[in-house]
């Protein structure tokens, strides 16, 4: 007879500590998903989401290179839940890259002359002052800035 699944998901040790945030993350990430979109651009109705799953995304970074507060048990279970990026937070651990917004902001292939976001170029460099990334709303993850 083959193995029932079960939904239920067993939660490891310290679990505790960080549910009340996830669980607040995910209902901002709800409410951002049903929120209406009009007058905005198309590219403009997704920035909140990027940047929640951002959010979301370095609270568990913090809490486990940082401030050690979580243990490598529960940051892999946060990783493969999908609590986490896993490909933005390994950018996170490599020189230049510790403000990365988002991972399509160093894609070549989304932007003309492949090159990276305008939002990567540091401040002092910039012509403009205020600008923002067509692709999560970004106003400068440059780690110089």
């Amino acid at each position: 007879m083959p193995k029932i699944k079960t939904s239920r998901v067993e939660y490891p040790a310290g679990w505790e500590i960080i549910e009340p945030t996830i669980r607040e993350l995910d209902a901002k990430m709800r409410e951002a998903e049903n929120d209406p979109h009009d007058g905005k651009r198309k590219c403009e109705a997704l920035w909140p989401i990027f940047q929640i799953s951002h959010q979301r995304s370095r609270y568990i970074y913090d809490l486990f290179y940082r401030k050690k507060e979580i243990s490598k048990e529960l940051y892999e279970f946060c990783l493969n839940q999908g609590y986490a990026d896993r490909n933005l937070i390994a950018k996170w651990k490599k020189p230049g890259y510790e403000r990365l917004c988002c991972l399509r902001c160093i894609q070549t292939r989304d932007h003309n002359f492949a090159t990276t976001c305008v939002c990567r170029v540091p401040k002092h460099l910039r012509e403009e002052q205020v600008i923002e990334c067509v692709h999560c709303g970004c106003r400068g993850c440059a780690s110089g800035d």
